[in-house]
């Protein structure tokens, strides 16, 4: 096969990437091209049994053998003193924020100093990359093609380094980001931080509220590290395990009158209710759902969009709710916490992240203390 670069560039002659059971020759032409794609420009020539070969069925086989060679003539005339790997961290950066500014504070840099990088990066491109728009920049053509290519090239050096390099949580300097719901909050990330800073005072904790949205979005961009919610079946190319089983116990005030073990499903629904709706203003749950195929309907008189206030008014007042049992695990001398046997519902907590954090050693080490501390925390949940 012959490689032809221009410029007057060495000739090559090799079999290696050549078509398999084909005769010939095939030629590639490339223009002004280096490893940064300046000024790409690509020319295909061939001859002989070789045109048989360009056709529908078989160009996919081919693609390989043509990567290949346009990598390697590539690498002879990149000058690989001008690639800073800072440089492409702080394009990442940019190409996720699109404002100099958040770049910055993101990266722990001065803006002047991220605007000087964002120089360098279009001058080692030769493209704008980014270019003034209303609210920020946009990218250019160049730069979005760029991005997951870039994105998953970084992943990879991130992972080497990481993947080779013991954590001791003693001397560790760490920033995890975390996805939950205010419950997971409460019953999760809080044991985490108290745990931290005991054992790894230099890892730092930032809680995300939790988008299911745009959950996959942010793990792929390493906006967030960890999720920690119900899995989801529909994202299987995502990582996760399984934390605990959840279940739900009633809660009131102090010397509540009607709450007392054995409640059965008749006193229950007679009780004045406060219910949490994620989506807000929803005075059914699928509690709610289960008691009416039973012939039940319990009176609630509040819907609330979060647990976390819970506490405050049905502590002053007779209102109960039905809340997860690892919520209040520690509010049992002021509150009257009971099971309820004949209530099935129940839900799955598990932690959910993406390929790009696996073989972090500290990563690794955060999601496997926060196993351990989930398991410890069977022994303390309330029992009513």
């Amino acid at each position: 096969m012959h490689d032809l670069v221009s410029g007057g560039a060495k000739r090559l002659d090799s079999n290696i990437d050549q078509l398999p059971g084909e005769r010939g020759w095939f030629g590639v032409r490339r223009y002004n091209q280096d490893i940064l794609h300046h000024h790409a420009s690509l020319s295909l020539s061939w001859s002989g049994g070789c045109a048989s070969a360009l056709d529908a069925c078989k160009m996919e086989a081919f693609r390989p053998y043509l990567k290949s060679i346009i990598f390697c003539s590539g690498i002879k005339v990149v000058d690989t003193s001008r690639i800073d790997l800072n440089l492409l961290a702080t394009l990442e950066v940019l190409l996720a924020e699109r404002n100099v500014t958040k770049a910055a504070a993101r990266l722990h840099l001065s803006q002047p100093a991220v605007s000087a990088q964002l120089a360098r990066l279009r001058d080692l491109f030769d493209d704008p990359l980014l270019l003034p728009a209303q609210r920020g920049m946009t990218p250019t053509a160049k730069a979005t093609e760029l991005a997951p290519q870039l994105r998953e090239a970084l992943d990879r050096v991130r992972s080497t380094l990481q993947s080779h390099r013991d954590f001791d949580p003693e001397t560790a300097q760490l920033a995890v980001s975390i996805a939950c719901s205010d419950y997971v909050q409460a019953a999760v990330v809080m044991p985490l931080v108290l745990a931290l800073r005991r054992i790894a005072p230099g890892v730092r904790v930032a809680v995300w509220h939790l988008s299911p949205a745009l959950m996959e979005q942010q793990l792929a961009n390493g906006d967030i590290d960890l999720v920690i919610a119900t899995p989801d079946p529909a994202m299987p190319h995502l990582r996760a395990c399984h934390l605990y089983e959840e279940t739900y116990v009633l809660i009131g005030r102090q010397s509540h009158p009607d709450l007392k073990p054995g409640l059965t499903i008749e006193n229950y629904v007679r009780l004045e209710h406060i219910i949490v709706s994620r989506r807000g203003g929803n005075f059914e749950t699928p509690v709610d759902d289960a008691l009416g195929v039973l012939g039940y309907r319990r009176n609630v008189v509040m819907s609330a969009g979060s647990f976390l206030f819970i506490p405050e008014i049905v502590s002053s007042s007779d209102l109960v709710a039905l809340v997860p049992r690892r919520l209040f695990r520690a509010q049992s001398e002021r509150l009257t916490i009971i099971d309820l046997p004949w209530l099935s519902e129940r839900f799955d907590i598990g932690l959910i992240w993406h390929e790009r954090c696996h073989g972090h050693a500290g990563q690794r080490w955060v999601r496997e203390l926060i196993g351990k501390l989930m398991v410890e925390g069977e022994d303390d949940a309330p029992r009513g």
